[in-house]
């Protein structure tokens, strides 16, 4: 590097608020995770194929990025995209539709329309996501599961992280109609579960009761590994498309894939009986679903390796991580203790100042629809609320955990978490090693 250019990269990062001492700290630290996101790289050009001969397949044409209104009648592009989905998830078929809001909504629906008054819910790994509680009726909430009379059993997981065998196979003495499946953390410090480990739960319930449907909440996991839960013999997995598989085009959104008979029953409880999945205009958003998931696999990539730095980094400076640096990842989501609120606020408001919409906003702590405490959220996104971009969040409880996930490009994603330990030294709560 010559000396211009050298100029040039302390000019941008001056501008941008980093300090050499930082630089010099990001640096050393990215050095000794090169083998670590050269193989991320590896495992991108493979989901990348595997986006590219679905879309392939699906005969995807320049007509199909056309939108309807109205009713959406004939919606080629629409009905296209679902096989598109259903071949990235080798499943039967797929509903991917705008009308889903987000991803505790395709959750929601895939519950709704698959269970009936009297069925039982179960979920073999804890407790669900927080939004959910209310979805279940864990915590009492107008129009839950619980109201309309479905019963929920719930297996916590062993201390040490691992699946509670005996107590699933008591829950399965008596039958159960569903089986529900967190992949990602959520808001705990509970491990994220690969494909293989949810395969090996899978058969295991399938032992007991063969004719369970088991419905995998794959938010945050697609495309980090090579294979999804639907290869592992999963009926449905479901996600938002603001997450992953919506590569930060998608304005809206969620998916359900897996079974026809279960695809169908959420279509018919999304639209109404005898409209199904016949109708949902998509108006101007298809252009975005199908560059979206085009671009997963790489914008997925760029997330890792932003969690693993962030990871690396904060051990380095003697915060405990989970997964730790060096672990593999089968979710985006990388959560930090950082013990103090103090921290945690300060964490939120680096990221809040690299994001390249709002930068200029000091966010706050509020009381966020289905969290049971205050919740501070960074994220100048495009998308408003779109977690596969740039954004942290944690709720205000001990110890202060911070749950930090994507970053379109990993400079970004890089940039992001460089900000943090700027705002973090600045304000006198960590010393750089």
């Amino acid at each position: 590097m010559n000396e211009r250019e050298t100029a040039a990269r302390q000019t941008a990062y001056r501008e941008f608020g980093l300090s050499p001492e930082v630089i010099a700290f990001g640096e050393e630290t990215e050095k000794l995770l090169r083998e670590r996101f050269d193989r991320i790289d590896d495992n991108a050009f493979v989901t990348q194929a595997k986006v590219l001969t679905a879309m392939q397949r699906a005969g995807v044409s320049e007509a199909h990025l056309i939108g309807t209104t109205g009713y959406g009648y004939s919606d080629i592009g629409r009905d296209t995209l679902e096989k598109v989905y259903a071949g990235i998830f080798h499943s039967e078929d797929a509903l991917v539709r705008p009308q889903i809001t987000c991803g505790t909504h395709a959750l929601a629906l895939a519950l709704q329309a698959n269970l009936r008054p009297g069925d039982v819910l179960l979920s073999p790994v804890g407790k669900p996501y927080d939004t959910l509680e209310e979805v279940i009726g864990i915590r009492e909430s107008m129009g839950s599961l619980a109201e309309f009379g479905v019963k929920y059993r719930q297996v916590d997981l062993l201390p040490d992280g691992s699946f509670d065998y005996e107590g699933i196979r008591k829950a399965l003495e008596t039958p159960v109609k569903m089986v529900t499946i967190q992949r990602s953390r959520g808001y705990a410090l509970r491990p994220t579960l690969s494909v293989e480990r949810i395969g090996e739960l899978i058969t295991f319930i399938r032992g007991i009761q063969p004719e369970v449907i088991i419905m995998v909440d794959n938010c945050y996991g697609e495309f980090v590994e090579l294979s999804e839960p639907s290869d592992a013999g999963a009926d449905l997995v479901v996600g938002s498309l603001i997450k992953n598989p919506g590569g930060g085009l998608a304005p809206i959104g969620g998916y359900l894939a897996g079974r026809s008979e279960l695809i169908e029953q959420a279509a018919r409880r999304l639209t109404s009986p005898g409209l199904g999945r016949e109708v949902g205009a998509t108006l101007d958003v298809l252009r975005s679903l199908y560059q979206g998931i085009f671009l997963a696999p790489t914008v997925t990539a760029s997330a890792l390796k932003g969690a693993i730095f962030a990871a690396a980094l904060y051990e380095k400076l003697g915060f405990t991580c989970y997964p730790k640096a060096e672990e593999e990842r089968y979710d985006i989501i990388q959560a930090i203790t950082l013990e103090k609120e103090e921290c945690l606020l300060a964490f939120c408001e680096g990221i809040q100042s690299a994001a390249p919409v709002d930068a200029h906003v000091k966010p706050e702590p509020w009381d966020m629809p289905g969290y049971d405490v205050p919740v501070i959220m960074a994220a100048g996104a495009f998308i408003s609320g779109a977690s596969i971009e740039l954004s942290a969040d944690g709720p205000l409880k001990e110890p202060y955990n911070v749950y930090f996930q994507g970053g379109l490009t990993w400079p970004h994603a890089k940039l992001g978490i460089l900000k943090t330990v700027q705002t973090m030294a600045d304000k006198g709560l960590i010393h750089l090693v």
